[in-house]
């Protein structure tokens, strides 16, 4: 490594219990409970910006005969983390277990101070957790509020809170004026912005976002940068994306995955750094591309060049 709607799984993230709804969004688990509260925002102790907030050791991952993540560490702290890597590098498996919906097969997983391991531990890491993977269901007559307000009454958001934290997260997606529209009406991307709103309105400490601009137009890219540089000053943000731009331009940090190991860490500049010194410039500079994707083009090569490890696709 170099230095430098929601679904039936979702929902049990959403709301730590392993109950179902008839629909497959999953059921609430309660209010009142063994999570420990800040008394300012209700949704738990705050760690310190000194400490990682996502500590994962030996992180392994199999898939019946395959291995989508093989012994990875990694510590995150707050701030906004891109996570790159080609299609297969292990992105949404790592994203899965970060959200608890999938379970390592080894390895110790910590969030916000807690090994995820227990029913207990699950129930308390789940509400402080925003999520958004990269396909989620919904109730096609839900009005976005409803949809958003429901994924808060998981969450367990106060009652005196839900109404104004469901329009303030629609709000910062854009969608104020489509609030009361049926999610069945929207456009794709307008579905996606949705799905944004949802994973950020109990203010998680965690947020994990899968592809979330897929659907997005370039001005609509625009605007989510700025939301995530926002949301990163408050709280820990890891994005898996295939769009290395996005990642330079919002995040604070970079770690690329390749057949389900870490391969590169380091900062969006250290990376558009590495095509320059690798000398991709001469091949890829010619076909176009930022000194990011450049960068991000250099590090496979390199790598694979170091273990001759063909790009074959791990999921």
């Amino acid at each position: 490594m170099r230095i430098g709607g929601i679904d039936a799984m979702q929902a049990d993230a959403a709301s730590g219990t392993e109950k179902e709804d008839p629909t497959g969004h999953g059921t609430g688990t309660g209010h009142g409970s063994e999570a420990e509260h800040d008394p300012e925002t209700g949704h738990g102790t705050k760690p310190s910006t000194n400490t990682p907030t996502i500590h994962i050791s030996n992180l392994t991952v199999r898939h019946r005969r395959s291995i989508a993540l093989d012994g990875i560490d990694l510590d995150l702290a707050p701030g906004v983390h891109g996570l790159l890597g080609p299609n297969g590098a292990g992105k949404t498996s790592l994203i899965r277990v970060l959200a608890t919906v999938s379970r390592p097969t080894a390895g110790r997983v910590m969030l916000l101070g807690r090994e995820v391991s227990g029913h207990r531990e699950l129930t308390a890491v789940r509400r402080r957790i925003g999520y958004l993977p990269q396909d989620f269901g919904f109730y096609p007559g839900f009005t976005v509020r409803e949809f958003v307000a429901y994924v808060a009454w998981l969450k367990e958001v106060p009652g005196e809170r839900a109404g104004a934290a469901v329009e303030r997260a629609v709000a910062r997606v854009g969608l104020a004026d489509r609030i009361d529209a049926k999610m069945k009406t929207l456009s794709g991307g307008m579905v996606r912005r949705a799905g944004i709103a949802q994973a950020i309105v109990n203010d998680p400490e965690i947020l994990l976002l899968d592809e979330p601009t897929n659907g997005l137009d370039p001005e609509q890219r625009v605007e989510f940068r700025a939301l995530l540089r926002e949301l990163g000053t408050s709280g820990t943000v890891v994005v898996s994306t295939h769009l290395v731009e996005d990642v330079a331009v919002a995040c604070t940090g970079v770690t690329l995955l390749e057949g389900g190991r870490v391969v590169y860490r380091g900062t969006p500049e250290s990376l558009a750094g590495e095509g320059a010194a690798d000398g991709t410039d001469d091949g890829a500079g010619d076909l176009g591309g930022s000194p990011a994707e450049r960068g991000y083009t250099a590090v496979l090569r390199a790598h694979r060049a170091a273990t001759s490890t063909p790009p074959g696709a791990r999921r």
